[in-house]
């Protein structure tokens, strides 16, 4: 049995591929509106024969039983879908972290840093951002500034004109 460069053999890989093939395609149809509407029809048929089965223990037993497997079951595909999904945008934004000519590189395997190494890492961007506020609303205070004193010499030169004429 050969093993991939994970250590991993080929059969694991190829159940694994099944599982993920599986769990999207799962996944996809269960998130259709047919699906839920399905589910609906059923939970509506559960109720209707609740009467002809006498609203008896077996009779709630059915939906329990069947709501808890499906959701015990789903659980496990949602967390599949979950984690490839995180996967890929986490991947896709590496790749343009790298491709950014003046970008931290750290940041493109930010996701491998301790809880307490994102935090310190938070607070300097929040530090940064603050800091970025900062600058921008005095250049627009100096800007609005230096408009209201051209507006000003502009109205003064309109004022000027109208008594000269």
């Amino acid at each position: 049995m050969t093993a991939d460069i994970r250590g991993r053999s080929h059969a694991g890989r190829r159940s694994s591929l099944l599982f993920s093939r599986f769990a999207q395609k799962t996944a996809s149809w269960t998130g259709h509106p047919v699906t839920f509407l399905i589910a609906l029809l059923v939970v509506l048929v559960w109720i209707v024969t609740g009467p002809i089965f006498d609203y008896s223990d077996t009779w709630q037993l059915v939906i329990n039983t069947g709501t808890t497997i499906v959701t015990f079951l789903m659980v496990f595909l949602i967390q599949n879908t979950q984690n490839r999904d995180i996967l890929t945008v986490q991947l896709k934004l590496s790749e343009l972290v790298l491709a950014m000519k003046d970008a931290e590189d750290k940041y493109a395997s930010i996701e491998d840093l301790s809880d307490e190494e994102l935090e310190d890492l938070h607070n300097q961007c929040r530090r940064r951002a603050e800091m970025a506020f900062t600058s921008l609303q005095s250049r627009r205070g100096k800007e609005a500034c230096d408009a209201g004193t051209e507006r000003e010499a502009k109205q003064k030169q309109s004022r000027a004109v109208a008594r000269g004429a």
